[in-house]
């Protein structure tokens, strides 16, 4: 578990190191900022953060719609505990964390204006189909896939709904200092797929 101390400056893209992380399940700073970027944030817009992890995307979405509301859903009880944490660390008071499976879970929550999907545990065209249905007018949905399993599973479901939807590739190297010279070392890309609901 890695994590840095409490807070930061800056609106978003905050260092990875500032949350409590378990086992690299954290979604890279540089791509959570393009997906917040792409979720089109609204000051009083409602997130759902499905498959949070760590909490960081909802946590940084509610930073940023200050006066929204953001749902961490995670079936998992020990990353449940750090999200937990990672509140507690960054202050955040309008991040409710929702601790069971999408899409089963999704029913008593308030309509979202985003949705993000980190996660899906193989039942990324369930959750969209309910996703879908209950996005608000010219809401969006985000998916972050490293798979091209995922990628092929995430589109085909998008253009089974119906949803207009766009795909972007994003391959991240950072620097590292070796005998006095800089290397870059490649992350493994990330397709993020971006979808709004048409009125």
């Amino acid at each position: 578990m890695t994590g840095g101390g409490k807070g930061e400056g800056g609106l978003f893209g905050l260092s990875d190191d500032f949350f409590l992380h378990s086992a690299g399940l954290i979604t890279k700073e540089e791509i959570r900022a393009i997906t917040l970027a792409k979720l089109r944030l609204k000051d009083n817009g409602i997130l759902w953060d499905i498959g949070a992890g760590s909490g960081s995307v909802a946590i940084e979405a509610g930073r940023i719609a200050k006066n929204g509301k953001a749902y961490a859903i995670e079936k998992n009880a020990e990353r449940i505990d750090l999200i937990k944490k990672n509140i507690k660390r960054f202050g955040v008071t309008n991040v409710d964390i929702i601790h069971g499976k999408a899409p089963d879970i999704l029913n008593d929550l308030r309509s979202p204006d985003s949705v993000f999907i980190g996660g899906s545990s193989g039942r990324l065209k369930a959750i969209l189909e309910v996703c879908c249905k209950r996005l608000n007018t010219n809401g969006r949905i985000v998916i972050n896939a490293i798979t091209l399993d995922t990628l092929k599973s995430a589109t085909d479901s998008l253009k089974w709904l119906g949803m207009p939807f766009d795909v972007i590739s994003v391959n991240i190297a950072r620097s590292k200092d070796i005998a006095d010279s800089i290397f870059f070392e490649a992350q493994n890309p990330v397709y993020i797929i971006s979808g709004v609901k048409n009125g």
